[in-house]
């Protein structure tokens, strides 16, 4: 255990090296711009924290909290800014210990993707809020850097062991130190007299949503929710294995915002690439020494100070504009937050979304071995109509196609445009038939809509390539795979005389017949074919219980097919062969092929878990769906049973 009195006597926490080397090149340039000053202390939380707090003190007579560094230094002013900025102490990590140095860059990277969160939650909820939210995302885990500061001996195997176990660090803190971050980082931003709502934000951001429900009405709630999000995010981000930690994530987005599975990985994709962009000056390997940047430092504070005098105008005028111009940046941090996700023109996704989603969806698809497949679309004669109508009408048709594409397609799946007047669709577990209807259904829907140039039709059709696939276990390039070969069989459709649709698929004869086995024994297809539910409603109902897959080995361990031993054998068998579990276990002689469809049924689609959904959506009454779930889980077991006596008779 720690005495933790050493940690609430600190005045100074490190400071990022990068940051002081920004701040200096700024403070030398003739005419600095506050917004260069605020994006450089942002990327550093304990950097951060001290000029919020310096803004609050009474010497620059600041009447209401100050909770933002854009309000700290539209108050203080860029030059005042940046000169408390590098009076902050720098790291002190010594060269030759790499692993200190990894603790403090692992715990900035973390930092930036909470503050990244926290900004994008803001701007779902609430414009006003951003720059709150933001700080507060900074500084959830400053109570780690004032504990690896101050306790670097004890402290870094508790960080070590939170890496490489799947137990959270909150835990092992109070196992090994007899406090947690939580608590040290709040009481520390408390006795530096931050607003009390970030103080309480950060004290319950690792609390579960149950606890925060139950507060839900207070005037604190909402920050708090976006908080404990943003926390999450930080574990999925940065963690080394993202398995275990996205649906926790989810059950944390579900329960406080009501986000869909969807919505879930849209706030992530927005997370990484805001983060991504912040981290650039988070490059500690090509930083000088602490002691030079020191050097610079107290030379440049010199003359920093003789120009502070001139930039010491009324705070009251200068807030009033730094407010404007803090919404106006606001206002144009969305637009350019939209432009980065969506085509300007369609307002769909754009190509770069999509080659992200591509790449996420595709190893989901290695993972569990479920298809996935991708759909290419391209306006026929498009230049003609270009050139016949006008560049303003071609604009028009695209519009008007990215909406009707948007209209047949699955919330599920990720539309966008690819380029020019071609359209892309990526599927997420589509059937062979299923990938058909899909393309003829967006064909006739364009070819049936009334295009009018004045009062003249224009016939405007789609020429469409679709394909599907299942990866491999190793596969490493099933996203390029996949966008040549529906690219191939979109110009195939082209030369075949446009106005059609090819659909090809990459499975082999024997996995596709494995998986049309496992479709026709998935609780869905059960509901659908005993008429209980149609096909859009348990579409619905799949989208609410989507989450990462269960290994076919617990499965297989939970319906007595394997022991541990025998799964065990398995694992290092696929390590030398490349095989994927069930089939190796098949070669094995360890499962049949009718326990393997049985278990992939069950590890594509949980009954249990879709039954909680269509009760959630009222889409059947609890009783009627407990009932069809028994006649379901019956109906399974004697067909099992029948299978494996056959099997049995057969061998015999």
């Amino acid at each position: 255990m720690i005495n933790p009195t050493k940690i609430w006597s600190m005045t100074q926490l490190p400071s990022l090296p990068t940051v002081a080397v920004r701040l200096l090149e700024l403070s030398q340039e003739a005419v600095v711009e506050q917004r260069e000053i605020v994006q450089a202390v942002l990327t550093d939380p304990a950097m951060s924290a001290r000029i919020v707090r310096a803004a609050n003190t009474t010497y620059f007579g600041v009447r209401h909290d100050v909770s933002s560094v854009e309000q700290a230094a539209s108050i203080l002013g860029a030059t005042v800014t940046s000169a408390l900025a590098l009076n902050f102490s720098l790291v002190e990590a010594d060269a030759d210990e790499p692993a200190g140095l990894t603790h403090y860059r692992n715990y900035w990277q973390r930092s930036l993707v909470q503050s990244a969160a926290a900004t994008v939650i803001a701007e779902k909820m609430s414009a006003e809020c951003v720059d709150q939210y933001s700080l507060c995302g900074l500084l959830l885990d400053v109570g780690r850097l004032a504990l690896l500061t101050a306790f670097p001996t004890e402290y870094r195997p508790v960080l070590e062991a939170a890496a490489n176990e799947e137990v959270p660090l909150e835990q092992l803190e109070l196992a090994a130190l007899g406090l947690h971050h939580a608590d040290v980082g709040s009481r520390l931003m408390e006795r530096w007299k931050l607003p009390a709502e970030i103080v309480e934000a950060i004290r319950w951001h690792h609390v579960a949503p149950e606890w925060l429900l139950a507060r839900k009405g207070g005037s604190n709630f909402q920050l708090q929710a976006a908080m404990a999000l943003a926390s999450r995010a930080g574990d999925l981000i940065c963690a080394t294995r993202r398995e275990p930690f996205f649906e926790r994530l989810h059950h944390f987005a579900n329960a406080l915002f009501h986000w869909s599975e969807n919505e879930t990985q849209e706030f992530v994709a927005e997370t990484e690439l805001r983060a991504w962009r912040q981290d650039s000056l988070c490059q500690l390997e090509t930083t000088p020494a602490a002691s030079v940047l020191t050097a610079q430092a107290n030379d440049q504070l010199v003359k920093l100070t003789l120009r502070s005098h001139v930039a010491s105008v009324q705070a009251t005028v200068r807030q009033q504009a730094a407010e404007k111009g803090t919404r106006d940046l606001e206002s144009e941090n969305r637009q350019l937050q939209k432009q980065a996700l969506h085509d300007p023109l369609t307002e769909i996704y754009n190509r770069h979304f999509f080659d992200e989603m591509l790449e996420t969806e595709t190893k989901r698809s290695q993972r569990c071995a479920s298809p996935i497949g991708v759909i290419f679309a391209d306006v026929d004669h498009f230049k003609q109509v270009n050139d016949t109508y006008g560049h303003q009408f071609g604009d028009y048709v695209l519009k008007r196609i990215a909406r009707l594409f948007a209209s047949t397609t699955r919330t599920s799946d990720v539309l966008a445009r690819y380029g020019g007047e071609e359209f892309v669709v990526l599927v997420s577990q589509p059937t062979e038939k299923g990938l058909e209807r899909r393309c003829e259904r967006i064909r006739s829907r364009v070819e049936s809509e009334v295009f009018l140039f004045g009062d003249v039709r224009v016939p405007v059709t789609v020429s469409l390539g679709a394909v599907l696939a299942v990866p491999g276990r190793n596969e490493r390039d099933l996203g390029v795979r996949l966008i040549a070969n529906a690219d191939e069989c979109l110009y195939e459709s082209k030369r075949s005389g446009r106005n059609r649709a090819i659909v090809k698929s990459l499975v082999d004869e024997r996995e596709r017949a494995l998986l049309q086995q496992v479709l026709q024994h998935r609780f869905s297809r059960w509901l659908v074919s005993q008429r209980l539910l149609d096909v859009p409603s348990v579409s619905k109902a799949l989208l609410d219980c989507r989450g990462e897959p269960v290994r076919v080995g617990d499965i297989a361990l939970q319906c007595g097919y394997l022991d541990a031993d025998q799964v065990m054998h398995i694992v290092k068998n696929q390590e030398l062969t490349g095989e994927r579990f069930g089939v190796a276990a098949v070669r094995l002689g360890w499962l049949t092929e009718n326990q393997l469809i049985h278990l992939l049924s069950l590890q594509q689609e949980n009954p249990k878990q879709l039954a909680g959904a269509i009760i959630r959506l009222g889409l059947l009454a609890p009783d009627k769906a407990a009932e069809a779930l028994d006649d379901y889980l019956h109906s399974e077991a004697a067909h099992w049973n029948q299978s494996h006596a056959q099997q049995l008779v057969g061998a015999t």
